[in-house]
């Protein structure tokens, strides 16, 4: 009989393609891997894995028992939705991850109609960048997750995993506001090419490398044509913001990394011009727990949050 955890593990290497990433992903000790790799293989009765050097290759077999495995790792998450579901009242653990914003925005919210609904549920909730999710979300580290995608940065499909769109929210290009109009109104949607390639010779405030929000600025403007001399790395955008209201440079940042003042955004000292771009926010779950209760209340909870300025 082939264990589970250990075809967990083989999905994983999958996923990752070495021992030591796996190893690290799932708090293990990379010999503790191998072990039940090896294990996995004499369960199997045939070779799984091909070892080139450092790296380790899923033989044709193993590219096939993984494709079992996500069938599987489905399933058990379907046995335990209904278990829950038979089991009534909602109670334990519901870890979630959440990108800043989102986390400011809803989940306080969602978080309040929760617990008054379900008082034993006790939502934990970690920010995590949306790149980070799908692992946090098949390791088990999370149960939901709030990710986002640009239109220059879709999200990938990602095996084992299933999401629901939740909302979508508007982009901005911020730039310094002349002095003498100290919170101008967010200008309309505009051509988004000549907006950015204005720009294109000053300093720009991106997010970290390696982000979503990185790869997004980057990626539009080089669609502009031109890549962004980048001085600031900065993740949260108040600060962004607060930057460019000193003079420091222009960013691209989404409706909800921007104050609203009476129904409408704006920031001393900023100038915003509307981009004809989107940021599509999506409720991320391990594939077979859509119908798991706890997951289930989350959605409707988060549902209920939005605030109304949102597309859903």
């Amino acid at each position: 009989m082939l264990d589970v955890r250990r075809l967990r593990l083989l999905r994983e290497l999958a996923r990752r393609g070495t021992i030591a990433a796996v190893a690290e992903a799932l708090s293990f000790s990379p010999s503790a891997v191998s072990q039940q790799l090896s294990v996995l293989e004499r369960e199997a009765g045939l070779a799984l894995l091909e070892r080139t050097g450092r790296r380790v290759r899923l033989t044709p077999a193993g590219q096939r028992l993984v494709g079992h495995a996500e069938a599987v790792l489905e399933r058990l998450e379907r046995a335990e939705a209904d278990l829950a579901e038979a089991r009534g009242g909602l109670a334990g653990a519901l870890r979630v991850g959440a990108f800043p914003t989102a986390t400011r925005a809803l989940v306080p919210a969602a978080l309040v109609a929760l617990a008054r609904r379900h008082p034993a549920l006790e939502a934990m909730v970690r920010e995590t960048d949306p790149a980070a999710v799908a692992h946090a979300l098949r390791a088990g580290d999370l149960d939901v997750a709030l990710v986002h995608e640009y239109d220059f940065v879709p999200g990938p499909a990602e095996p084992g995993l299933d999401s629901e769109p939740l909302y979508r929210e508007a982009m901005y290009l911020a730039e310094p506001a002349p002095e003498s109009v100290p919170v101008p109104p967010a200008a309309p949607a505009a051509d988004q090419g000549a907006v950015l390639r204005a720009h294109r010779d000053a300093p720009w405030i991106t997010a970290t490398s390696g982000t979503l929000c990185h790869a997004m600025t980057v990626r539009a403007c080089q669609a502009a044509g031109f890549t962004p001399r980048e001085r600031h790395r900065v993740d949260e955008f108040a600060t962004v913001l607060a930057l460019v209201a000193a003079g420091q440079g222009v960013a691209v940042v989404p409706q909800l990394g921007v104050p609203v003042r009476s129904g409408v955004p704006g920031v001393p000292g900023v100038l915003l011009t509307r981009l004809p771009m989107e940021r599509r926010t999506n409720i991320a779950f391990r594939s077979g727990s859509a119908a798991h209760p706890a997951v289930a209340a989350f959605t409707v909870a988060l549902r209920e949050a939005l605030p109304p300025e949102l597309v859903p």
